[in-house]
């Protein structure tokens, strides 16, 4: 039996190649712009900048909000002045382009898609970053959506939204800093030394976790990862091999070279300051 004329439900193909990396900047000043955001408004939505890196990784290393409106079924953005922000943008750094948006709230809200569409008309496939900023997990929950078209024939029903793996990749300092403002409350901030400390104790939990592991798989006891391997003979060939009096060479000789800096900083506000009176001086006379 032939049919003629069929409507075909066609279902969204997701692509779990895609996948985003999001600096700790782009997360503060989100942040930031929900704790200045205008009253009677629940949640801040702006644009992402970035790049693509060689193997598909979309780098989100920017953001600005974008002031809007939006009700049950409607939203307004201000689009002169998305606009005037990217150009701005630009004129300082050419390479950051337009790779998707964020909006401060706990998942994807019934808004987002007429958003999205938005930024679908900016850039193709754009990411949708949200941050919870009400903490209900506790603490800051940070995701990244792509969508696709559920589709009935030629006529679009909906669009879906699909999380995708999501990297917060940051050098040791943003992540003592990140781990402190993630939590509900903060007594203080770390000063260096404490950051330090905190520091070195990650670091020698991760120690700790990779002689484990090697142990157990000298042992038997586990399985060996030729991957896990690999990236630990890689990680201990990238330590200079040097001793420790050298190290404290190295570290007091750096000591040293700030303390002159400082030094010599002081002198020369110094003289600037006696410059300044002198010839204030010279003027009254």
């Amino acid at each position: 039996m032939a049919f003629s004329n069929q409507t075909i439900l066609q279902l969204p193909q997701f692509s779990t190649s895609v996948s985003a990396k999001v600096h700790p900047l782009v997360i503060f000043n989100i942040c930031d712009c929900f704790v200045r955001r205008p009253d009677q408004t629940d949640r801040v939505i702006g644009t992402l900048l970035g790049s693509v890196l060689p193997d598909g990784t979309i780098d989100i290393r920017n953001s600005y909000a974008v002031p809007h409106n939006e009700s049950s079924d409607q939203v307004a953005l201000d689009i002169d002045y998305h606009h005037n922000m990217l150009s701005s943008h630009q004129k300082v750094n050419s390479k950051e382009v337009i790779v998707g948006w964020f909006s401060t709230g706990f998942g994807v809200t019934g808004g987002s898609a007429l958003i999205h569409e938005f930024y679908s008309r900016e850039v193709t496939n754009p990411i949708h970053l949200t941050v919870d900023t009400g903490f209900k997990t506790g603490e800051a929950s940070i995701k990244a959506f792509v969508s696709v078209n559920l589709s009935l024939g030629d006529q679009q029903l909906a669009t879906q939204f699909q999380e995708i793996p999501l990297d917060l990749r940051m050098v040791e300092a943003e992540r003592v800093g990140f781990d402190v403002l993630k939590t509900t409350s903060v007594d203080k901030l770390p000063n260096d030394l404490e950051g330090m400390e905190a520091s070195m104790q990650h670091l020698l939990a991760l120690i700790d976790e990779v002689y484990k592991y090697v142990d157990d798989v000298a042992d038997g006891r586990i399985a060996p990862d030729n991957d896990i391997g690999r990236f630990i003979s890689e990680t201990v060939a990238t330590i200079p091999k040097f001793s420790s009096q050298a190290c404290d060479k190295l570290v007091n000789d750096s000591l040293q070279d700030n303390l002159l800096l400082l030094y010599l900083s002081s002198i020369m506000r110094t003289q600037l300051s006696l410059a300044e009176k002198l010839n204030t001086a010279v003027h009254a006379l």
